[in-house]
């Protein structure tokens, strides 16, 4: 009896030291998702749209080849709305877990990678960000209905 009073309460403490390990490894595995707003100046939303599928689009999915990113796209309002609240277009990124979001990664070898020709690259992604009224980054928390 003495063997299993002590087997269950050796049991007891591995299962109560292991659960919050377990459950912290698990919480920053989930994937951490951004949304990122831009709100073009009138009349060059399209310009914006245009700069962005040519210099930006194609560094999100390399970032997505090599599993820094998960899921990457972008929305558009349907309808208007008022000034104070518009924006022209939403992009959502799905990274791998908050720590990726979150560190320091350099970019500029992919960018000479994929644009050898920097100047006119700068020069487009300059031009990119004069064209706009606002840009907000949202980072979003799910919030679980079923729980307490």
């Amino acid at each position: 009896m003495k063997h299993l009073h002590a087997l269950s309460s050796l049991l007891a403490v591995l299962v109560l030291t292991t659960v919050p390990l377990s459950y912290g490894q698990a919480a920053a595995e989930k994937p951490f998702v951004v949304e990122y707003y831009y709100k073009a100046k009138w009349g060059h939303a399209d310009e914006f749209l245009k700069l962005f599928k040519k210099n930006h689009y194609p560094l999100l999915k390399k970032e997505v080849e090599v599993g820094r990113m998960l899921k990457v796209w972008m929305d558009q309002p349907r309808y208007h709305t008022t000034e104070d609240s518009r924006w022209d277009y939403r992009v959502t990124i799905v990274f791998k877990n908050a720590a990726v979001a979150n560190d320091p990664y350099d970019e500029d070898a992919l960018k000479k990678q994929l644009w050898p020709d920097q100047e006119t690259y700068t020069r487009e992604e300059q031009r990119r960000f004069e064209i706009l009224d606002a840009h907000w980054d949202l980072p979003l928390k799910a919030v679980d209905l079923e729980g307490k």
